[in-house]
């Protein structure tokens, strides 16, 4: 997509998050080249602010996000793991303060949000995906969460705004599977709005989009709260404290260090009771 008119800049070398205005529609871009747009933590707040900077831009309609060069985005960067989220503190506090803030901030964002999804839509791509209101997909897309591969559970904001797309059996079954489903799987299992053709996909993403920016912006905007309060929202305020805390007990684990050690040297991990 045309990246004339760009508002805010705010990726580092490399690596970032930008958007930017087109009329009553804003572009949010993801994008890492030469790692499928893998999400750094720098990332993460660059996704937050950009999402603070929409929602307070008067006149925007609709926000459409995407990732670059040919992938929507390939879950975490793994090489933070060994640095960023080794303890429990910071593993508590890189979900808790920076993916859960991420999230929110486009699940709050008062203005409707389209995932515009080509490639891998991984991980932390489908928690992005999973908290927007409608997903446009090619039909080259794949979808999933092999976190388990990784030694790790999902945390507690990430599986409530995943639960508030995906049903019970489905969150499950990519969670304790691990396995990639193309386009036309994901949509048959209620993950995405509709699939077309790559050759068509950036089209429909336009249409889609003017087709909410031409209906009244109030009504949108009282719809996307209305819905979200009757549907329990992507929060997980359910959880006692005590629960929350219990959510970072994998960290003591030795699976989760044989799982981020076998992914970093491309080698099957081997888990073992503990």
């Amino acid at each position: 997509m045309d990246t004339n008119d760009k508002q805010s800049a705010v990726s580092p070398p490399g690596a970032g998050i930008e958007w930017r205005r087109e009329g009553d529609v804003a572009y949010v871009t993801i994008a890492n080249p030469g790692h499928h747009n893998a999400i750094t933590i720098e990332m993460w707040r660059l996704l937050k602010t950009c999402f603070q900077e929409i929602a307070g831009s008067p006149g925007l309609r609709v926000v459409v996000i995407s990732g670059a060069q040919g992938a929507f985005a390939a879950g975490a960067d793994i090489s933070e793991f060994k640095t960023a989220r080794a303890t429990r503190d910071q593993v508590r506090h890189f979900h808790q303060e920076i993916i859960a803030p991420a999230l929110l901030s486009i699940a709050h964002c008062p203005i409707p949000v389209i995932a515009a999804i080509d490639g891998a839509c991984v991980g932390g791509g489908l928690e992005i995906a999973s908290v927007c209101d409608l997903r446009v997909a090619s039909d080259r897309s794949r979808f999933g969460i092999p976190i388990q591969r990784l030694g790790f559970p999902m945390a507690p904001a990430e599986a409530a705004g995943l639960l508030s797309l995906a049903r019970k059996a489905v969150a499950l079954e990519l969670l304790l599977e691990g396995r990639i489903f193309d386009a036309q799987e994901a949509y048959e299992k209620g993950l995405l709005t509709r699939v077309v053709p790559l050759a068509l996909w950036e089209e429909e993403v336009r249409a889609t989009a003017q087709r909410v920016a031409q209906g009244a912006p109030h009504a949108a905007r009282r719809n996307k709260w209305l819905i979200q309060i009757l549907s329990g929202g992507p929060s997980p305020d359910l959880l006692s404290p005590l629960q929350q805390e219990a959510c970072w007990d994998f960290v003591e684990t030795q699976d989760y260090q044989r799982g981020v050690d076998a992914f970093l040297k491309k080698s099957p991990p081997r888990f073992e009771d503990n």
